[in-house]
């Protein structure tokens, strides 16, 4: 139990989190790369600038975090949750995120580049700066309703494989496929 805990600057390299409270804590500048966060809790943390690079976090609670500016590339996290977290300018290049949740999330000027986003939920995600996904995997990722026509990187193959609706917009060039909204969707 470590909620509420002042970590900013710290070097936690390596450190085994797992199960651990970090509730409210203040991680900002903190160093976890290569860092076992497996169903731990930054719930309501701050974390800006914070080093995630190569962390292993297996349904962690990253929700209503403060993590602008924080590195996650290579990261292993999927099932995790990001509802709610300040995520401006992030970078998830080639992590793993399957099954996340960015609901509520602000990802704007976030990188999601060579990312593996299958299954991922963007439904309700928030952005204001153009988004990475250049070669993201979107193997059924969610994203009903999302605004991504000032999105860079994305291409016809990943909306494809994506789950949208008539919501959703999309870059110039790119086309709504036929198949959306993906079967498991439809009432």
């Amino acid at each position: 139990m470590l909620e509420g805990q002042d970590l900013s600057g710290a070097n936690l390299f390596g450190v085994d989190f797992t199960s651990t409270d970090l509730r409210n804590s203040n991680l900002v500048a903190a160093n976890l790369e290569k860092a076992t966060l497996v169903r731990a809790s930054l719930a309501d943390s701050t974390a800006k600038g914070a080093r995630f690079d190569r962390i292993e976090a297996y349904r962690t609670d990253f929700s209503r975090m403060d993590a602008q500016g924080a590195v996650f590339a290579s990261a292993e996290i999927q099932r995790s949750n990001f509802q709610g977290a300040n995520l401006t300018n992030v970078d998830f290049t080639k992590a793993e995120l399957g099954r996340a949740q960015f609901h509520d999330a602000d990802i704007s000027g976030s990188r999601f580049s060579f990312a593996n986003l299958a299954r991922a939920d963007f439904r309700g995600a928030r952005f204001t700066a153009p988004i990475d996904f250049d070669r993201a995997f979107f193997f059924l990722t969610r994203i009903e309703g999302v605004d991504l026509s000032d999105s860079a990187g994305l291409s016809q193959w990943q909306l494809n494989m994506a789950c949208g609706d008539a919501r959703t917009e999309l870059p110039s060039g790119l086309t709504r496929p036929e198949d959306w909204p993906c079967q498991f969707q439809q009432e």
